[in-house]
C-alpha cells in the first residue's frame, strides 16, 4: 500500500531502501548460494564445496546477510559436534525462479560475451 509513510519504491532513487534489496541479490555470491539452496537444505561446507572459489569468510558473511534479510534459515542442532544447516526461506524460494532464469541466460550466452570481449580487447 503507498501511503505517505510508504511511499512507492523508486529504485533509480539514490535513497530508495530497494537498492539495498537489489545489492544484496545481485551479489554474485549471493546469486550462487540461491542457486545451490534451491536444490534443499545444505551444511555449509556442503555450500563451499559446492561453489567454487568462496573462501569461508566470505560464505559465513553471505550467508549472514541471507539470514538477516529473511532468505535464508540457519537451524542449529544440539549434537557433538554441532550440525548447522542452511535453507531457503519461503521468501527465499521466491527467488529460485528469476535467479534460474538469469543462471541460465549467463550459461547461454557465455559464448557471445566472450566473443564481444575478445573484440573489445582488440580495438
Amino acid at each position: 500500500m503507498v501511503t505517505k509513510a510508504n511511499p512507492k519504491p523508486n529504485l533509480l532513487g539514490a535513497s530508495c531502501p530497494t537498492r539495498t534489496v537489489l545489492d544484496l541479490i545481485a551479489d554474485k555470491w549471493t546469486v550462487l548460494v540461491i542457486h545451490v539452496l534451491a536444490d534443499g537444505t545444505r551444511r555449509f561446507g556442503e555450500l563451499q564445496r559446492a561453489i567454487g572459489g568462496i573462501s569461508q569468510k566470505m560464505l559465513t558473511q553471505t550467508l549472514r546477510r541471507l539470514a538477516r534479510d529473511g532468505l535464508v534459515v540457519r537451524k542449529v542442532y544440539p549434537e557433538v559436534p554441532p550440525r548447522t544447516e542452511y535453507a531457503l526461506t519461503p521468501l527465499g524460494r521466491t527467488l529460485r525462479t528469476p535467479l534460474q532464469a538469469l543462471c541460465a541466460w549467463a550459461e547461454a550466452h557465455l559464448p557471445q560475451v566472450l566473443h564481444a570481449r575478445k573484440g573489445a580487447a582488440g580495438a
